[in-house]
């Protein structure tokens, strides 16, 4: 078990896919995944987390203790009060349906699994995605395994015909489970409306009581549907876009950006691609519109996309290549997108901190709070020059 002051350091986090990542506080926290190591798929190290503050620049590694879950790739991570949750997953082992939290305030990163109080789990599973909505997190879709008298429903679990042993079966589900992180019990709401098809590597994004979902894979086929569920009545319904849309893809992410709009990156197209495009939903109009940007040439798919400061998008690892067939495309790279005009403060904290060799001795006089935040955006565009970070904007 690690002390109460784990040992840290300072360099770049490793390269990884299928891992997860959360923001709280400025900090983009990342956990888990795997690499290729020699044709070999290797999970990376379960007993260690690493921290990138988005207004430095810098990353630092922090070991863990407590209840540490096993190392795997697939699982489904969130921020909620301060505290990161994971559920499934898939190691050495196979899939799971084991729930941990982790304490992202105390500096201690201390796992504890939850042993809940009531209700039912849902079953192994992972490449699904989740909602966080008051103090519930709640699950959708992703594909695991049933013992065979489990599965009583086509329209919620599609058996992947080319996976099974014995009575157990592989597939995938549209399913709704509910965890109340207060009273650590599970639910399975009853809901209504056109649910989406079954369907794993889909992306998801919550705004204020609704929780949306974009694409995704279903046997042979790759998606770009969206729906959204009234997370207060339980209520699904369809969006039919009224203009052009994205191809359709698996293992891509969507982003809440603004309280009326979604930005979709990346991901795996129909005919096994991995695409770099950036998409913009809103909400009102219920149009696509596609995002040039300077990334072009950056393909994405399994990586994580996270809301930052004044609605950027960050966006940490993944592969750059159909990780089936090569699987040797890991990337450890942050890519910024900026989704919104910034504010007036930021132009000019970016623009001194670019420019410290203008405006050294003129810093020291700033306040401190504005001292600190430009010395943090100085130390931002510094890391930048030296590990080739990215750090782009969409027209």
């Amino acid at each position: 078990m690690a002390s109460s002051a784990p040992c840290r350091s300072e360099s770049l986090a490793w390269e990884r896919s299928g891992h997860t990542a959360v923001v709280s506080d400025n900090i983009l926290y990342v956990w888990g995944g795997y690499v290729s190591v020699a044709d070999h798929e290797v999970f990376l190290p379960n007993d260690e987390i690493w921290l990138y503050d988005l207004e430095s620049g810098l990353w630092e590694r922090f070991d863990m203790g407590g209840e540490i879950p096993p190392s795997m790739s697939g699982m489904c991570g969130c921020v909620l009060k301060g505290h990161m949750y994971i559920f499934g997953g898939c190691g050495d082992d196979g899939q799971t349906n084991e729930h941990y939290l982790v304490d992202l305030n105390d500096g201690r990163y201390f796992w504890e699994k939850i042993r809940h109080h009531s209700g039912f789990l849902p079953s192994p599973r992972d490449k699904f995605s989740c909602w966080v909505y008051k103090s519930r997190i709640i699950y959708f879709g992703g594909y695991g395994h049933k013992l065979l008298s489990e599965i009583n429903n086509p329209r919620t679990f599609i058996v992947d015909e080319a996976s099974w042993a014995e009575d157990i079966f592989w597939g995938w589900n549209n399913e709704v489970h509910v965890f109340d992180s207060e009273t650590k019990s599970w639910n399975c709401p009853t809901t209504s409306g056109r649910a989406p098809a079954p369907r794993a590597a889909h992306a998801s994004a919550t705004i204020n009581n609704k929780g949306y979902v974009c694409g995704g894979r279903k046997m042979e086929t790759r998606t770009s549907d969206i729906y959204y569920l009234d997370l207060d009545t339980w209520t699904w319904s369809e969006i039919v876009p009224t203009t052009t849309v994205p191809q359709g893809r698996s293992w891509h992410t969507l982003t809440a950006v603004s309280e009326t709009s979604l930005f979709l990156y990346g991901g795996l197209s129909m005919d096994c691609r991995p695409m770099s495009d950036g998409w913009m939903f809103d909400l009102k109009t219920k149009g696509w519109t596609e995002m040039k940007h300077l990334d072009m040439d950056k393909p994405r798919l399994w990586h994580t996309a996270c809301l930052g400061r004044d609605s950027d998008v960050i966006v940490f690892g993944g592969s750059h290549e159909y990780i089936i067939l090569v699987d040797s495309g890991h990337c450890n790279d942050i890519l910024v997108f900026q989704t919104h005009p910034y504010s007036l403060v930021r132009l000019c904290e970016d623009f001194i901190a670019s420019h410290t060799n203008i405006f050294q001795t003129q810093v020291t006089c700033l306040p401190l709070k504005l001292r600190q935040a430009v010395e943090k955006r100085t130390a931002f565009f510094q890391s930048v020059k030296k590990t080739q970070k990215v750090y782009r904007t969409m027209e």
